[in-house]
C-alpha cells in the first residue's frame, strides 16, 4: 500500500517561499501521477499542481501559475512543491496525492478532482501571514 508523508509546511510572511516535500513508502511512485492539493478552512479541497508519471505533463491551477513549481524524483520516491511569492490566500492544509493512470483520467481531471487520486497523505499546514 502506497503511503505518502508531507513535510515542509509552516508560517511564512507574504512574499516568502516554502518548499513542500512528499515522501513515498510502501510502494513506488513510478508509473503514478502525483499531485498537490490544498484545503482552506470552510472551503473545498482543490488541486494546486499535478505531474504525470513521466514528469513531462504538468498542470497548475491558475491561482498559482508562475509562483509554484512541482517536481518529482522517482529514484528517491520524492515529490516537491516549490512555492514562491506566497500570498495570504495560499493559507491551507496541503496534501500530496497519487493516482494510477487510466484511460478514464488525465492530469487535468486528477487536478480538478473530477477523477480524484487514489492515495492521500495526511497533510501539512501552510500559513501565510504577517
Amino acid at each position: 500500500q502506497l503511503q505518502l508523508v508531507e513535510s515542509g509546511g509552516g508560517l511564512v510572511q507574504p512574499g516568502g517561499s516554502l518548499r513542500l516535500s512528499c515522501a513515498a513508502s510502501g510502494d513506488t511512485i513510478v508509473g503514478r501521477r502525483i499531485g498537490w492539493f490544498r484545503q482552506a478552512p470552510g472551503k473545498e479541497r482543490e488541486g494546486v499542481s499535478c505531474i504525470s508519471s513521466s514528469g513531462n505533463i504538468i498542470h497548475y491551477a491558475d491561482s498559482v501559475k508562475g509562483r509554484f513549481t512541482i517536481s518529482r524524483d522517482n529514484a528517491n520516491q520524492m515529490v516537491y512543491l516549490q512555492m514562491n511569492g506566497l500570498k495570504p490566500e495560499d493559507t491551507a492544509v496541503y496534501y500530496c496525492a497519487a493516482q494510477r493512470p487510466s484511460a478514464m483520467s488525465t492530469i487535468q481531471t486528477m487536478c480538478t478532482m473530477t477523477t480524484p487520486p487514489n492515495y492521500w497523505g495526511q497533510g501539512t499546514q501552510v500559513t501565510v501571514s504577517s
